[in-house]
């Protein structure tokens, strides 16, 4: 598994959104509200960066610490893959909780979802499986920052892309973590 600092280097735009001192995901509270650990480079990520946005057009979710069931709930309703797999339309991907399901990790602005498929057992070795606007599936062998290194780095091409994705200078804005 790919390193945070190692997708810094590719895309040192996040730098500045780093929390030096940790963002303290209550993770147990997480994976009992999802009912499944996480994969070990996104918990890496998620404990040094809020929720990024990549030039506007990317966001990668991050736990909110305080409101980690929240996310973990949300992790279970994806409607929009729900429907597709009852259309019959996701090329024998299915939502999770089935075995080998698929939970969002990140999404475009253009509609596009970005998942791992949860199996085998060892969530370190769950794929990356992009679903493009346009119907496009397409799965990587790597974890989530390994995958965003290969986006950003350009040694990853994702099909169905919009032109000029990724940019070449690409902006983070980084969306704070406050509840009210």
């Amino acid at each position: 598994m790919l390193r945070v600092e190692e997708l810094e280097a590719v895309l040192p735009a996040i730098t500045p959104w780093r929390v030096a001192a940790g963002r303290s995901v209550d993770w147990a509270a997480l994976e009992t509200a999802l009912g499944t650990a996480l994969p070990s480079d996104f918990r890496s990520l998620a404990e040094a960066y809020p929720v990024l946005v990549v030039d506007d057009f990317l966001m990668v979710s991050s736990p909110t610490p305080g409101a980690e069931a929240l996310w973990g709930s949300a992790g279970r309703e994806d409607e929009i893959l729900q429907d597709l797999y009852e259309m019959g339309d996701t090329e024998g991907y299915v939502p999770f909780p089935q075995p080998g399901g698929l939970i969002s990790w990140a999404a475009s602005n253009s509609g596009d979802t970005f998942y791992w498929r949860t199996g085998p057992a060892d969530p370190d070795a769950w794929p990356v499986v992009v679903r493009g606007d346009n119907g496009d599936w397409s799965e990587f062998p790597v974890g989530a920052v390994e995958f965003l290194a290969g986006v950003y780095g350009r040694t990853i091409d994702v099909p169905g892309m919009p032109r000029g994705f990724p940019s070449d200078d690409p902006k983070v804005l980084g969306l704070s973590d406050r509840i009210d």
